[in-house]
């Protein structure tokens, strides 16, 4: 299945880009076309009908909302052009995004613009009020009356933060503790005697009577304590990653829509505009 998506630029020349650029996004996208006061079917006055729809009979899935429509053939008329494309479903949010980065007009903006400047959209669509969320809307041009109900959809968005799970803390601080070691010291120590002699002097002792002196010196050891720091352990602090698969469940909800037809009434489906396209901006 394939919808037609809708942009609106100020000039041709940022219409051709986007053109050009949403056929290089690798986008399934066909029958991609620019329109503009010179396309077949354009008003200079008035606005589309469900009955005479303007150029937008070329456009073949163009399932517009009658405001954003009109609103986009105003900007036709102010000279600005229109790019239509074909999309395949899977591929509308990606041309969407292809076409919002291409300068376009944010229609929503501007209509608010025009109607605040007095252009008025009621006066202006031929007869054919806004249809959109939940506003009930009487065409009293074609004698019908419609009640929009919106289908709204939930989609669950998981992500991720991040959570504490805990730490650890090292902190290092120095302690002192006594220690006990020995070690053997020698000392030198001098004694002086005297001892009593009774012999005759020798020859050898012929300088007896010369006066000496002797010096002696004693030392001795003492203890010299000396420090030295080496490295004897490490403390390694790191943390690893890991991931894992975790399965999340949760409810979502959805308007759904039950339709009870009464046999005594006729009912008519109208697709010329029967669904919202889908538009970038």
């Amino acid at each position: 299945m394939s919808s037609t998506i809708t942009a609106l630029f100020d000039n041709r020349a940022d219409a051709e880009a986007a053109k050009a650029r949403l056929k290089s996004a690798r986008v399934d996208a066909d029958h991609v076309h620019l329109h503009d006061k010179s396309s077949t079917g354009y008003k200079d006055s008035g606005y589309s009908t469900h009955q005479d729809r303007g150029f937008w009979d070329s456009i073949k899935n163009a399932f517009v909302p009658d405001e954003d429509r009109h609103t986009y053939e105003e900007g036709v008329r102010r000279g600005g052009v229109l790019l239509t494309a074909d999309v395949d479903d899977d591929c509308v949010d990606e041309a969407v995004k292809v076409l919002e980065g291409a300068n376009t007009v944010d229609i929503d903006d501007r209509s608010s613009q025009w109607k605040s400047s007095g252009w008025d959209y009621a006066g202006a669509g031929a007869g054919l009020s806004a249809m959109s969320g939940t506003d009930r809307t009487d065409r009293t041009d074609l004698g019908e009356r419609e009640e929009v109900i919106p289908i709204v959809e939930e989609q669950l968005v998981v992500g991720k933060r991040d959570v504490n799970r805990g730490g650890v803390r090292v902190r290092s601080y120095v302690t002192e503790k006594p220690v006990h070691e020995q070690i053997r010291l020698r000392n030198e120590q001098i004694n002086v005697e005297r001892r009593t002699v009774d012999q005759p002097l020798s020859a050898a002792d012929s300088d007896a009577f010369r006066e000496r002196t002797i010096d002696m010196t004693a030392t001795g050891e003492e203890a010299v304590v000396g420090k030295t720091a080496r490295v004897v352990e490490e403390v390694v602090v790191s943390k690893t990653a890991t991931e894992n698969v975790e399965d999340v469940s949760d409810t979502v909800r959805r308007t759904d829509v039950e339709i009870d037809r009464d046999t005594d009434v006729e009912t008519r489906t109208d697709g010329t505009f029967g669904t919202t396209g889908k538009k970038p901006l």
